[in-house]
């Protein structure tokens, strides 16, 4: 999950999904970089389609790394756990294999390229007959789909040389040992938690004696059946003999309970909210007026609220505790021209700003009111160099950035402007569609930009003394954009090799726009940065860190300590700005309710239309126990899609870890845009046009 859900789609030349790239990318980063070494294992991976046995609608996410609903309470397994069991097996081109638990028939299919026959049992008769359908459409003619018990094997095509099992038993059931031959590998799940899970791998030296090895603990769906668990029987837990275990419903008492506590406990601590319209609604973040670095999040790019309260946090931190930076999560050209705009300064830009895609995400009433006040506040200070300057931290304005360096060196030093004009040439045909640089910088014997780009960034941090003597704010904008464009090229060149890279290097930038921002305004500078909550939240406390991903917030949490505050926001329902897919329109779409496992949920349980949840350690150690336990939390970027929702924009998290506080509101309302073309009349220095 990330803010954006087309970063993660791999696409072809004609910009439709490329599914061969995203296997491909699926093997080397998931199987590969995890110790996959079996080149039969990678073949087969390679060769059979995931996203023919996903459900209609999931296709994009077929090669994510995790399992996917596939109906019936059942779910497709995480790829890397199918090449490690597969791998586990050993299967040779001449072996028989049986697999307990079908579901589509991915893993069967996979099996189908490694052994001569396989037999797979499907409990589930609509599953069994879909899979059946779809393995045959495939040609997978060495695969017989059988409805039935699992846990009892098929003794009709037994002694079999490798057994899988996709779901987890309470032990190893006997019928599948007879069922194996000498010298065959069983692999299986075994466990009562889904905790205490661990992969086997039973081997069968003789006709009475069995070897057994620990793969290392995994989780899957519960093994039901007669030498499995009962259907009232769950996998989480069990107290004791076959008798005494939890059933389902005593289990979702138990949870509910547990969020029962959690509720009162977030009922206790929160602090209801003034109206977003009262100065005291900024007054109750005073206790974070100490900080470096204060971060502002938020749950969608398209709510008026949370753009409300952060404007409101921000005016109080400005006037009260001397916060002299504003830091957005927009490209650097056009808030430079809103920055020009707040400080008085002559607005020069060829086009007005954020006219690309996603117009409504700073193109909204909500941002336009906190920029004319921001103007209003700075024409108060005398020193123009003590005025709240205003700045974006995004990559994705590679042609304006260049031509931005290039206008500038023009005025400075008309030499060096020649030579950058023949180095960024190099990127000509691709600046104002970067993203076809990144597949064309993919074909073999492509001259790759980055050198040219990177030494035009060095020529000019290298005469940073004497183009500062003559203009220190207008050469900070041109570093900045030359710093800019060698990161953008590298994102449009790494974003095809896979999401982690790619919003890696894009959070390390904005990281990095920030501590240029805060050195270049001296010791005593302090900075609010305003982006999603997926960036300014720490990553490492998200399956995001456990995906290799992270962002400005674990980099600020890293570099500044206690001196930054990460405050996150949520909402349960209302209206949101976005759209259905990139570049399309926008669209005021409806929230769906909170999922049932999520904080969301948690809070809008514990009522209260608006409240703020402090989550520092002082007087709350018990709260903080309890939202410790992982749960879901959504994140909406400009993108939206309640059909998927659960799979589109929820990842689990430790809220506690994420951030020092959560800002809630528990019905919102989408942000109101402002038109893209100018009014006639319009005074040429107001940057919005409106």
């Amino acid at each position: 999950m990330t803010d954006d859900t087309t970063e993660q789609t791999v696409l072809d030349t004609k910009g439709h999904p490329d599914r061969d790239a995203a296997r491909e990318r699926m093997v080397v980063r998931q199987l590969v970089n995890r110790g996959i070494i079996d080149p039969r294992v990678l073949s087969a991976m390679r060769q059979v389609p995931r996203e023919h046995f996903v459900l209609e609608g999931l296709e994009e996410f077929a090669y994510d790394d995790g399992p996917l609903p596939i109906g019936e309470g059942q779910t497709i397994s995480q790829p890397y756990i199918v090449a490690l069991m597969a791998e586990a097996a050993a299967i040779r081109p001449s072996d028989r294999v049986l697999e307990i638990g079908t579901g589509l028939g991915y893993a069967a299919a996979v099996l189908a390229q490694l052994g001569r026959a396989v037999y797979t049992i499907e409990r589930q008769p609509k599953l069994a007959r879909s899979a059946r359908a779809l393995l045959s459409g495939l040609g997978m003619d060495n695969v017989q789909v059988v409805e039935g018990d699992g846990t009892r094997g098929w003794p009709e095509a037994a002694p079999y040389d490798a057994i899988l099992v996709a779901a987890s038993g309470p032990e190893v059931p006997r019928s599948l040992r007879d069922q194996l031959r000498v010298g065959g590998r069983l692999i299986i799940p075994v466990g009562d938690e889904t905790h205490l899970q661990r992969l086997v791998r039973i081997t069968r030296r003789n006709v009475y004696d069995f070897d057994e090895e620990d793969l290392g603990p995994v989780s899957f769906v519960p093994l039901v059946g007669a030498e499995g668990w009962q259907e009232a029987d769950t996998r989480d837990r069990r107290s004791g003999g076959r008798a005494g275990r939890w059933s389902s419903a005593l289990l979702a008492a138990k949870r509910a309970s547990a969020d029962d506590d959690a509720i009162a406990l977030v009922r206790r601590h929160t602090e209801a909210a003034p109206p977003l319209s009262e100065t005291s609604f900024g007054r109750m973040f005073a206790r974070f007026g100490d900080a470096r670095v204060v971060l502002l999040g938020e749950a969608t790019h398209g709510t008026s609220e949370f753009y409300q309260a952060r404007a409101r946090i921000t005016r109080h931190l400005i006037e009260q505790h001397g916060f002299n930076i504003v830091a957005v999560e927009a490209d650097w050209p056009d808030a430079a021209q809103i920055d020009a705009y707040v400080r008085q300064r002559a607005v020069s830009a060829k086009e007005r700003p954020f006219k690309r895609f996603p117009t409504w995400m700073w193109r909204n009433t909500d941002v336009r009111d906190f920029v004319d006040w921001l103007r209003t506040h700075n024409g108060s200070i005398a020193d123009t160099d003590g005025r709240v300057s205003f700045h974006g931290m995004d990559l994705y304005s590679l042609n304006a950035s260049i031509d931005a360096v290039v206008s500038y060196l023009d005025k400075v030093d008309p030499e060096a402007a020649r030579i950058a004009r023949e180095r960024y040439g190099c990127l000509t045909p691709w600046q104002s569609d970067p993203v076809t640089y990144g597949r064309a910088a993919l074909s073999a014997g492509y001259p790759l930009c980055e050198k040219a780009i990177t030494d035009m960034l060095r020529d000019l941090l290298d005469k940073r003394l004497d183009y500062m003597r003559r203009d220190g704010e207008s050469y900070l904008d041109a570093a900045q954009n030359a710093r800019l464009a060698a990161a953008a090229e590298r994102y449009y060149r790494v974003m095809y090799y896979g999401s982690a890279e790619s919003w890696n290097l894009r959070d390390r930038h904005m990281f990095e726009t920030l501590q240029t921002l805060l050195a270049a305004r001296g010791p005593s500078a302090k900075a609010i940065v305003w982006a999603h909550n997926s960036h300014i939240g720490n990553a490492a406390a998200t399956e995001m860190g456990a995906h290799g991903e992270l962002n400005i917030g674990q980099l600020c949490r890293q570099e500044f300590g206690k001196d930054c505050a990460l405050i996150g926001f949520g909402t349960d329902r209302g209206t949101v700005a976005a759209a259905s897919e990139w570049g399309s329109g926008m669209q005021v779409m409806d929230i769906s309710r909170s999922h049932a496992e999520s904080y969301e949920h948690l809070c809008t349980r514990a009522g209260g239309e608006s409240f703020l949840l402090d989550l520092r350690t002082d007087g709350r150690r018990e709260l903080l126990r309890e939202l410790s336990r992982p749960r879901l939390e959504r994140a909406i970027g400009v993108i939206y899609r309640p059909e998927t929702e659960r799979y589109s924009h929820y990842f689990e998290a430790v809220l506690p870890r994420q951030f020092d506080a959560w800002v809630w509101f528990d019905k919102t309302h989408a942000v109101v845009p402002l038109p893209i073309e100018p009014e006639p009349g319009t005074p040429e220095t107001y940057p919005f046009g409106i």
